[in-house]
């Protein structure tokens, strides 16, 4: 099973090796989507985890245990294709390729079991028909 969550961490438990304690104690993968996260300052960090179910909630309890904040992530890209014009600069930043533009019809292509939801989408549209629902 698969869960996308986001990771607050306080000054405090940013130190911590989190995603090597979900490895080694709950034999859970974590695949970092964003991290902001500096030493002694608070951050964030963006994975999906991997796992049996059981396991998952017991390493998101711990999580919760470390007084770090841990909330599902439940955000999807959304584009507004009345306003977007097919200019194609979000595909140059997207790291899963999940946006494309059609070799023949040179429209853009959204395939949103390939997104990330990395935002970095978001800021290169220069008529803001990206955005996150909530």
């Amino acid at each position: 099973m698969k869960k996308r969550i986001t990771l607050t961490f306080s000054r405090k438990s940013v130190q911590m090796p989190v995603t090597y304690r979900l490895a080694k104690d709950f034999n859970v993968a974590a695949n970092i989507i964003r991290a902001q996260v500096a030493p002694n300052q608070a951050g964030k960090l963006v994975v999906e985890l991997s796992g049996d179910i059981d396991q998952l909630d017991a390493a998101i309890e711990w999580m919760r245990d470390q007084h770090i904040n841990v909330s599902f992530a439940n955000r999807e890209i959304v584009i507004d294709e009345k306003i977007c014009v097919d200019c194609g600069l979000c595909t140059g930043v997207c790291p899963s390729e999940a946006l494309t533009l059609d070799p023949e019809s040179f429209r853009l292509a959204f395939n949103r079991s390939r997104c990330i939801v990395c935002e970095q989408c978001i800021p290169v549209c220069p008529v803001v028909a990206i955005s996150t629902n909530f």
